[in-house]
């Protein structure tokens, strides 16, 4: 008894004991420091957030942002209008180019005339030339799969409306078309192994290049043969659009050439299109199967559009928080504000230029004093190649150049240039591109980018700078509670902050949760506003501007990678 009497003397103890220890192991946590910079970015940035607002003002109310377009300068103005009003200074429109022409669409129907009236999901492609009024006229369908089934269609396809594709099966979605970088994809991509350098040489420059020069084959046969419309189907379903530029049918191929020609650009105010647009899949395949049926089927497509080409020149605005005592170097931050058509360009890309410029408003709302200035870049041009950021860079930065070379002698041997060997037929191979930099290359610390649509930041792709690392890791600490952190050392392309990587400076995209990018939202007619997460918008923010106010901070800029090396001559 006196044994039990003890042992429950004892368990009562600890029960008293243990919520104090408790409490005080709690206690001896240090509460967030409320005048760190980093915690006063995340208190500005989730309970005085502006981001939805200048996301709903780019997307609803100025719309779609096609490059060169009325809808573009307008959005450049705004921006710059308002970086001004939140304190930012010299913020101004940028010049690059020429671009070439801009496109309006004014007014646009579509609809199966005959034998039944069937209205039709429908857009047309960006710089598609109007119909000049109501356009009725046979649909055809042209489902050929080599030239000798184009040849069949000769003479059968002038005024005549053509569907240009084959019919397509639309299966069921049994998953969810929204969807987040779970544990296993994060895993894989902090696993991911270092990206492979780019090779030199051009090599084979065609990867289908026989179903490319199909396609332009048919393109340049309906031209020919004086189709009044060509409709292509949607990759996308259940209404969903994806839609971009109208085609160029380009000259034959010569046949004696080495490397690809390069086609006209739709923008070109010289170039010659047929008017194009693109059908709900739906509608597509339910007009195939009508004219296989052997149903006589006519449509009635009015397009009205309008070409800008009095100014050919695209624009990006800039805008800067100056620095102080490191303020002749810079730290840069954007993402690009041109877009499709058939959408607002809520998701590709409003969503970025929202929360870049929330990034930098909440920097400027703060008061905080960045060492280094602080530039924020808004791109035009980006869908058409990223030309609004690679003529920016390559005016302030530096860029790759082919070198004139000399030819070598006709019985082979050295070129003059000094490149060293000849190719084996008398001449010698031509010198790889060679970085030429400009008076800011040294002082660029960083660009961060965002476009990837409107999922939450989880981390960032290193671009193969490994001496990023442990910095990077330091400064996602703060937000790993926020869902973001992870390192890839990957490479990922096809966004802005690829002109900078690409000459050696550091330049790098997040990693984003994807939603609904690719399957509804990118390029289509679904890239609306309602398509935006506020919740993952605010987090993107904070983080951007953190990461864009610890690099203003360093003592030391940014680690690089080696500068590009010239590539090896092209073989």
């Amino acid at each position: 008894m006196i044994v039990r009497r003890y042992a429950a003397i004892v368990l009562l103890m600890i029960f008293l004991v243990s919520p104090a220890t408790l409490l005080a192991q709690t206690s001896q946590t240090p509460a967030p420091d409320p005048n760190d910079p980093i915690q006063r970015i995340k208190e500005e940035g989730t309970k005085r957030s502006e981001v939805m607002q200048t996301l709903s003002y780019l997307s609803d109310v100025i719309g779609p942002r096609l490059t060169a377009s009325p809808g573009m300068k307008r959005a450049n103005e705004w921006t710059r209008d308002q970086l001004t009003k939140w304190g930012l200074q010299n913020a101004h429109l940028e010049a690059w180019g020429p671009f070439g022409r801009g496109w309006t669409l004014k007014s646009f129907s579509a609809q199966v005339s005959s034998p039944l009236a069937i209205p039709l999901i429908a857009f047309p492609k960006a710089w598609s030339p109007g119909t000049n009024g109501p356009l009725t006229a046979d649909v055809i369908y042209v489902d050929a799969r080599n030239d000798a089934d184009l040849a069949k269609f000769k003479g059968k396809l002038n005024g005549k409306i053509v569907l240009t594709a084959p019919l397509r099966e639309v299966p069921a979605h049994f998953d969810a078309q929204g969807t987040r970088l779970n544990e296993k994809e994060l895993l894989a991509l902090a696993d991911a192994p270092e990206p492979r350098p780019s090779g030199g040489g051009r090599g084979n420059f065609g990867g289908n290049r026989s179903g490319f020069q199909f396609a332009a084959n048919k393109l340049r046969f309906f031209q020919q043969e004086g189709a009044a419309m060509l409709i292509d189907p949607s990759r996308g379903d259940g209404g969903t659009i994806f839609v971009q530029s109208a085609q160029v049918a380009s000259p034959p191929p010569d046949p004696n050439a080495t490397t690809p020609t390069r086609g006209t650009p739709p923008y070109n105010k010289d170039a010659k299109i047929t008017p194009q647009l693109v059908l709900a899949i739906e509608h597509y395949n339910r007009l195939v199967r009508m004219l296989q049926a052997g149903e006589a089927v006519k449509m009635t497509v009015d397009l009205s559009v309008a070409y800008q080409d009095a100014d050919l020149m695209g624009y990006n605005t800039i805008a800067e928080i100056p620095g102080t005592e490191l303020k002749d170097e810079i730290v840069m931050l954007g993402g690009h504000m041109d877009s499709w058509h058939s959408g607002t360009g809520a998701t590709d890309n409003a969503a970025g230029c929202a929360v870049v410029m929330e990034a930098v408003r909440i920097i400027q709302a703060l008061g905080l004093k960045p060492r280094r200035t602080i530039r924020i870049a808004l791109w035009s041009g980006e869908e058409q190649g990223l030309l609004g950021s690679r003529a920016y860079v390559a005016k302030y930065f530096g860029s790759m150049q082919n070198p004139a070379t000399s030819a070598a002698p006709a019985t082979g041997g050295v070129a003059n240039s000094g490149n060293g060997g000849g190719n084996g037929n008398g001449a010698a191979a031509p010198a790889g591109p060679t970085l030429i930099k400009k008076v800011d290359y040294e002082k660029l610390s960083a660009y961060f980018n965002l476009d990837n649509g409107t999922g939450k930041i989880r981390g960032v792709y290193m671009q193969g700078n490994e001496g990023v690392r442990s910095i990077f890791r330091q400064w996602l600490a703060p937000f790993k509670d926020m869902g973001a952190n992870t390192l890839s050392i990957s490479n990922t392309g096809g966004t802005d902050h690829l002109a900078f990587d690409g000459i050696g400076l550091p330049g790098f995209q997040f990693i984003q949760d994807e939603i609904e990018y690719d399957t509804r939202t990118h390029h289509s007619n679904q890239d609306v506003f309602d398509r935006i997460q506020a919740d993952d918008m605010k987090q993107a923010s904070i983080i951007m501007a953190a990461f864009v106010y610890n690099t203003a901070m360093r003592d030391e800029k940014l680690p690089r990678k080696p500068a590009p090396a010239p590539a090896p001559g092209s073989r």
